[in-house]
């Protein structure tokens, strides 16, 4: 009797092993993003006055019974879909008459009507920017995110996000508690001084920091629950802020040295102590600060600057795509002579970027390395930088040219960018200057004297105003041939018989969702060069040969969820190869290891956040 007792509890024990190895076996990598029910502990107008759970018209009548919403709300229950006719038609009708004043704009009017719903519910602020992303990308983030920022004391009508200021040193560990959610996955944060193109914001300067999370939710189905903008204000420079009585932050002189750096550090350590597994993107910090920052802490912390790693990255697929434009093969891109204007963090990250790529492809080594700093010639609003330049900042002193090199080009310290242009004959015209129409008429002039069958040309400075040149000056003093790209949207280009000039945006929103969610979804420690080089050459390779030749080298941004996928597929697998992978929730590392390809992209793909109304379980 007691052998029998024993054989079936062991029979049931083997059997229930066996399921439960069974259910492992098709289980998903994990559940998907946003289809879990949602425990909340509020009711009644309450939950209607909160933008992460507020459905609207869209409440089932059960959930109205549920969360004591009946009568609180019109009888008719809207589909998400007719939710989202109703502010577009609202939006349409408005967006040309919603005016602050003589000083507004239509893309400003709509700015204001987006954040109005992103104000009442998140849900359908993220579906309707979804489902339009071609449309309002360029208001929630440049061009128009700019404007926004400049206006921010005026538009500031309710809290988004957290601010660290000097007075707050000492109380940072506390303060970061005062944030509802206990889990962040995101934070953007910026000082506000070097807002796009724009100069010192000061704390205006959170606008940007809010725009680029709202790329990450579209783009790369970040939880919007579980992101976190961040201005850490100490202070401004801005003279015309300091004196203005409206002006939202400290009214004193920024910090600097050893004052400045210890409130980052402070609030480095607090974020990263509450939330130890948070990526924190550094955004629009003068160049002074930038490449510092970036050294003092992404061998410690999970960080990287947009403005220098981002921005090189879509450079470099940018570049690259050029190369096979002139229907060469990428292998070649060592081989471009590339001017670049502007020697800011911006610029010199990408110029390093650039170097370490080409010397990759040149047998990885010392020599190699050596060997690739020869294909850039560096122009500042000095001019041309050789060792002959004074106080060479350190970070462009590796790109200074040998006097005696310049010499026999018939160049000079200081030569002006026409001259560079003329006598170097670039491949690539790169403008990451800030200074709209630095690429005058004599500058494209004398691009057309080029060794390039198909020069290109990368006006890559933000906001729109800040352009080096537009798409019609290149297509019309260059020629039809030419590659042409910029950082903020233009139209493309009727060029007569058919032709179409391709205007290509190089947004850094194609690069920056897919490295801040292919971090996350791999766990790494740190974000290393290599996953930001596999980030590159995966949107390098998006492209088709055929749009390639054709003058087309980034992808449409209505593509971005696909685009922002496959970059962070690249980058989770790049992160496995080098051992800097921990894993995420029920995935860990042994498991990504075994991985495919294809299995990767569909880890990626159901860890992505979509907008559909989840249903809510009132919990006291």
């Amino acid at each position: 009797m007691a052998f029998l007792e024993l054989r079936r509890s062991l029979s049931s024990s083997f059997l229930l092993r066996l399921r439960a190895a069974a259910l492992a076996r098709s289980r998903p990598y994990t559940t998907c993003e946003g289809s879990r029910p949602t425990i909340v502990h509020k009711r009644s107008v309450d939950i209607l006055h909160d933008p992460w759970f507020n459905k609207g018209t869209a409440f089932s009548m059960t959930e109205r019974d549920r969360l004591d919403l009946r009568g609180l709300l019109p009888p008719n229950v809207f589909t998400t879909q007719q939710q989202i006719d109703r502010f577009m038609a609202d939006l349409k009708r408005f967006q040309v008459s919603a005016r602050d004043g003589p000083s507004d704009t239509n893309a400003l009017a709509k700015w204001r009507i987006l954040n109005r719903l992103h104000d009442r519910n998140e849900t359908m602020y993220y579906k309707v920017l979804i489902d339009n992303i071609e449309e309002y990308a360029p208001i929630v983030y440049t061009p128009t995110v700019g404007l926004a920022c400049q206006n921010y004391s005026g538009l500031y009508r309710r809290p988004r996000g957290m601010y660290f200021s000097a007075a707050d040193r000492g109380e940072m560990m506390s303060m970061v508690y005062n944030w509802p959610a206990d889990q962040v996955d995101m934070i953007v944060v910026t000082d506000g001084s070097r807002i796009l193109g724009l100069g010192d914001l000061g704390v205006q300067g959170i606008g940007i920091a809010i725009g680029k999370l709202d790329l990450y939710v579209a783009a790369a189905g970040i939880n919007p629950q579980r992101v976190l903008p961040v201005m850490i204000d100490v202070g401004t420079n801005n003279e015309k802020l300091l004196k203005d009585p409206l002006y939202l932050g400290l009214q004193q002189h920024r910090l600097d040295g050893e004052d400045y750096l210890s409130v980052i550090d402070e609030f480095m350590e607090a974020v990263f102590t509450r939330w130890p597994n948070v990526i924190v993107q550094f955004e629009d910090f003068q160049s002074k600060w930038a490449f510092k920052l970036l050294q003092r802490y992404r061998d410690t912390y999970r960080m990287f600057n947009d403005d220098v790693q981002g921005t090189a990255g879509v450079a470099i697929a940018g570049l690259l795509g050029a190369v096979r434009a002139q229907g060469r093969p990428m292998i070649d891109f060592p081989k471009q002579k590339i001017v670049v204007a502007g020697a800011g963090s911006a610029g010199i990250g990408v110029v390093n970027a650039a170097r370490k790529t080409m010397a990759r492809m040149l047998g990885n080594n010392e020599s190699a390395f050596e060997s690739a700093k020869s294909q850039f010639w560096v122009v500042d609003a000095m001019g041309l930088i050789t060792e002959e330049r004074a106080n060479i900042d350190p970070e462009a002193l590796p790109f200074a040219r040998k006097i005696k090199e310049v010499g026999h080009q018939g160049l000079r310290e200081g030569a002006s960018l026409a001259e560079v242009v003329k006598k170097v004959k670039p491949d690539v015209l790169l403008g990451l200057s800030a200074v709209g129409g630095l690429f005058s008429k004599e500058v494209l002039e004398a691009l057309k004297d080029s060794s390039s069958t198909r020069p290109a040309i990368f006006a890559m400075s933000n906001p729109t105003k800040n352009a080096e040149c537009t798409p019609a000056e290149a297509f019309s003093i260059v020629g039809d041939h030419v590659i042409f790209a910029s950082g903020s949207p233009f139209c493309d280009v009727n060029l007569g018989n058919g032709k179409i000039g391709h205007s290509n945006q190089g947004n850094n929103m194609y690069l920056f969702p897919g490295i801040g969610l292919g971090t996350l979804l791999s766990g790494a420690r740190v974000i290393s060069d290599g996953m930001l080089q596999a980030a590159a050459e995966c949107l390098a390779a998006y492209m088709k040969d055929e749009e390639v030749l054709n003058g087309i080298i980034y992808p449409s941004i209505s593509c971005i969820r696909d685009i922002t996928k496959e970059v962070a597929a690249a980058v989770v697998r790049e992160a496995v190869a080098e051992d800097l992978a921990e894993g995420y929730r029920d995935m860990d590392a042994r498991e990504l290891c075994s991985l495919s390809k294809e299995e990767t992209l569909v880890y990626v793909q159901k860890n992505m956040w979509n907008p559909n109304y989840p249903n809510l379980v009132y919990m006291k």
